[in-house]
Formats: structure tokens, sequence, C-alpha cells
């Protein structure tokens, strides 16, 4: 009987008072593919870091034994774990930015991690990393050896990091959420990816990921895991297929599905809408550029669309489609550099600041990153407080009242208003951020990305607040995603983007269901499915594709 490549026995991390992992065991043997999958805070990525030992000097305290490729992690000093790191099991972590340092390049990178390891001269070292990237797919892996990561697209930075994980040949990848941040189309390469290295390397693959649908697309077995613990585990088939523990089928009674049809009618629930007197938001030949000269770049190129009182329009489209810059130029953040744009029959797409300012409450953005969006110097009540203050309220009673009482309004305790947003997850972050916004009371809110960084949980509570917002107040929706299951959950129609332009747009159900044009096709065949069988005959179709 072989020992297992993975061994992990009653693992235990806590951190302070805080349990993340709790009584953790599960193995993996040589060659096979493990997803974790699970909520924001039930312990996949503190579970995943101590395979590696990174746990080591952070202040964590961990119990039980791991065992990676013969070395036992804890009791391992820092020389067996530096040979276990990058030699034996690697990590891909889920910022590649952060990941990679900004000073050097991409090539002499690998190299370095390669000569940790290798007693080679630097030549065969850089000849090593030129090898890896070409594996990855980097075009032209000589000259892009040499750029620097911010030269490298969000998807060619992720391969890179791959790249780094593959040089040393290990045993074993540990991938955490590496593929939360991309598009698509990107996210089917680098799973695609992943599959072909382990198929022609053998190399045995842990994927961490919230994505119950990236799971079905790439591994043999699923392990499902709630506040630090392991909830079931099974084949992917059958988990995914018939779930036994209830909160399995919640998490996946919380997948957005490509394929579900809106349901026929209103959206339940009553609509505060007003009478139908034409758009509330017209676009017409909207266009924006940046740069000057021979730099110049065409961001939104002669876009025109319609928002109504009362609907939802999805906006969906790859990294560098325009969607945001759009989405910006939408509630006047950005100038148009040509084209109209009209606000309750007004138009403002010319307005200069001072002329702007009536219509500022009315049009309000609800941002991807709620920390970035946030003050953490100031308490989120503070934070929600300060539209009421832009607006001229000066009665301290009557803002602490309005605050705590839009905290409730989206699902948070009043009694935290003096709390910082460090201490609120990412989910409660963004309801944050929703109230403050709606503090302005808006006619009409651009949602950029706002669920994207959220687990699927989390993100069906986001999106039923912000329908049930909808319903209450008649409020205008943009919802600018790359996550097209969450745009066709959301969306009473949708516009599709690419290089700035809008390629198709229609009544979601036409479009996601008889697409016209080949790039929203495209789109569509990207997502993830939850049939791990047609997961695998999607890739196949794929990889005849690019062979073609």
């Amino acid at each position: 009987m072989t020992t297992p490549l993975v061994q992990v026995e009653d693992l235990t991390v806590d951190f302070g008072d805080v349990r993340a992992v709790d009584g953790l065991s599960f193995t993996l043997e040589a060659g096979a593919a493990l997803g974790v999958v699970g909520e924001s805070g039930s312990g996949k990525s503190a579970s995943a870091s101590a395979l590696l030992g990174l746990h080591r000097g952070t202040g964590a305290r961990v119990t039980g034994t791991v065992r990676v490729a013969g070395t036992d992690v804890g009791a391992a000093d820092e020389a067996e774990l530096r040979a276990l790191r990058g030699a034996k099991a690697a990590m891909v972590f889920q910022d590649p930015l952060s990941s990679l340092d900004p000073y050097y390049t991409v090539g002499d990178q690998i190299a370095e991690v390669y000569r940790v390891h290798n007693r080679v001269s630097r030549r065969a070292a850089r000849a090593r990393a030129v090898e890896v990237l070409d594996r990855v797919g980097i075009p032209d892996a000589v000259r892009r050896s040499r750029s620097r990561p911010h030269e490298f697209s969000g998807g060619m930075r992720q391969r890179a990091l791959i790249a780094m994980a593959l040089a040393c040949e290990p045993r074993l990848i540990v991938a955490d959420e590496p593929t939360t941040a991309l598009d698509v189309t990107v996210q089917a390469q680098i799973l695609d990816l992943l599959h072909d290295l382990r198929r022609e390397t053998g190399t045995a693959l842990l994927l961490v990921t919230h994505d119950v649908g990236v799971a079905a697309e790439s591994v043999d077995e699923v392990l499902v895991m709630q506040h630090g613990r392991a909830v079931e585990r099974g084949p992917v088939a059958e988990v995914l297929g018939a779930p036994r523990q209830p909160y399995t089928r919640e998490l996946l009674a919380s997948v957005p599905r490509v394929d579900a049809r809106r349901p026929a009618g209103p959206v339940p629930g009553p609509r505060a809408a007003a009478p139908d007197t034409g758009p509330l938001l017209e676009a017409l030949g909207l266009r924006r550029e940046f740069g000057r000269g021979s730099s110049r770049v065409t961001a939104v190129d002669d876009v025109s669309l319609t928002v109504h009182a009362g609907e939802t329009l999805g906006i969906v489209g790859e990294s560098g489609s325009g969607k945001t810059t759009l989405g910006r130029m939408l509630v006047r953040l950005d100038d148009p550099t040509g084209g109209r744009l009209r606000y309750g029959g007004r138009e403002i797409g010319s307005l200069p600041e001072k002329a702007l300012r009536p219509f500022r409450r009315e049009l309000q953005m609800v941002f991807q990153d709620p920390v970035a969006s946030l003050n953490p110097r100031r308490s989120v009540g503070e934070s929600v407080a300060d539209p009421l203050r832009a607006a001229g309220e000066t009665d301290e009673t009557r803002i602490r009242d309005r605050v705590s009482g839009l905290l409730e309004r989206v699902g948070l305790d009043a009694g935290r208003y003096e709390r910082y947003p460090h201490e609120f997850s990412g989910g409660q972050r963004q309801r944050i951020g929703i109230a403050r916004v709606l503090a302005a009371d808006p006619k009409l809110i651009v949602c950029d990305e706002p669920v994207s960084a959220l687990d699927v949980t989390t993100q069906a509570q986001v999106i039923a607040l912000l329908g049930e917002l909808q319903r209450e107040l008649g409020i205008g929706l943009v919802f600018i995603a790359h996550d097209l299951a969450v745009v066709r959950q959301v969306s009473d129609r949708v516009a599709v983007m690419r290089q700035g332009r809008i390629v198709e747009q229609g009544a979601v159900d036409e479009v996601y269901g008889s697409p016209q044009d080949a790039y929203t096709k495209q789109l569509l065949a990207a997502v993830p499915t939850l049939d791990p069988a047609r997961a695998a005959a999607r890739r196949a179709a794929r990889s005849e594709l690019a062979v073609a």
C-alpha cells in the first residue's frame, strides 16, 4: 500500500481566540486533484498554508500532524522547510501582483527560485525560466521573460506564477483561489492549463476555491469545509450531483447558473417604479479616450444604451473591455470625450462640475473593493453619514438615527456604528458601501463588480439585497460584472462589451438563450459548469479548437 503524498491528521489552526481550522483530517494521493471549497472564513486557505508551513513565525498556533512528500511539516526545521517549498510542493496564490517582485523581471524571479533548489549556472536557470514560461503558454517566452510583472496582463501574471511553481518539478501544487480575479475566458484557460500539467507531469493538485463551478472543472474529489471543519468529501460528481449534507446543498443552491432562465413576468415583490416617462438614463454614442497623440487609447467607443427606473441593465465583458470606464461615465465620475449623456431627459454629459452638483446625490456608484472605498481610520457609521453631511444635514441626532436605520436596512446591527472597516467581513463591508450609497437617496446606482470577491452564499445575499432595495425604491441599476451567471440572475437586459464597443444587447434571456455575436458565444462557452462530465467535454472541445 502506497503512502499518500499528503497526510493531514487532526489539524487545528488558531489565530488568537479565533479557531480557523478545527480538527481537519484528509489525504491526497500522488497525481490526484482535490478541491477544497467553502465560504470565506471556512478555513480553506489556513489549511492550505499549513501544508507548506506558512504559518511558521506568524503567531498562529498549529497543532496536529501534516506530512507532505515525506516531510513532517510541523517538526521540520527551517532548512527542511526550504527544501520542501518549491522543490516538492509549490503554492500559487490568488494575487500574482503581491507574489511577484515589481522590480525584477519575471524570468529572473523564476530563475532565482530554480537556483535555490538546483546547483546550476545563471544561464541554465534563465533557460529553465524560459522553458516553463513557454510551457504555460506565454507567447514569445524569450522576450517576455525580460518583462516586469506590470507589463503582463492578469492572466499572464497568473501563468507566470504557475511557471514559477513548475520550475523545480514539484510533486504537489497548492493553488489558493488562482482564478478569482480573472475573466471567464482567461479562467478557462488557466483551469485547462492546470489540467494539462497534471496529465503530463503527474503533479498532484490541491485547489482552494469558493467557486464550486471551478472545482467541478478541475478536480477528482471535493472536500467541503464550514467553520474550520470538513462537512463532506467524495468524488466531485457525487458531491455536486447528490450532496448528502444540508450545508453542501445550501452552498450549491447559492451558485448562480448561466443556463437558468429568469422567472416569467416581473421580479417578485412590489416594485416602486414611477410611471414610464422615458429612460431614466440614456447614452448616445458615448466615447472616452485616454492619452494623446500616438499613445491615445479609446476605452469606450460609440456606446449607446438606456436604463429605465426599476430595471437592471447588466454589462458583461472581459477585463479591458471598457465596462468600468463606461460605468464611471454614466455617473459622471469620468468625463465623456464624445457623445451625449441624458439623465431624466436633461443633458448632463457636458455639464461642468458646478452644474453637476444637483445630480450627484441621485447618481451613485457601488465599487468592487469596499476596503479601498472605506476610510480605515473612520468608523463605518461616519462613512455612511458622509452623504448626509454633504447634503447639509447638521443635526447629529437625525444623522445617527438615519445611519442606524440604513445599517439595519442592509442587514447589519446598528449597534456597530462605531466599529471600523477591518472589523467586518467582505460581504459586510459591501453592505456598508451600499448603505452609504442609499444615504444619498439615489435614483440610479452603477454597481461595478460588487460581488466578484465574495463567496457564493455571501454573493447571493448581496444580490438579494440589491433586488429588494430596487423593488422598494424603484432604483435603476447598472450591474457591471465579468461573471455571466451573476448577470443573468440579476438583469432584465444585458449589454456585451468588447474592446470598448457593445457587440450585442437585448433582453437577458434572449441574449443568453440565443446569442448572435461570436464573442458572446465564446464568453458563454467559458462559464464553469457544475457537471464534471460536461466540463470535461467542453475542455476537450476547447483543446481541439486551440489545436485547429
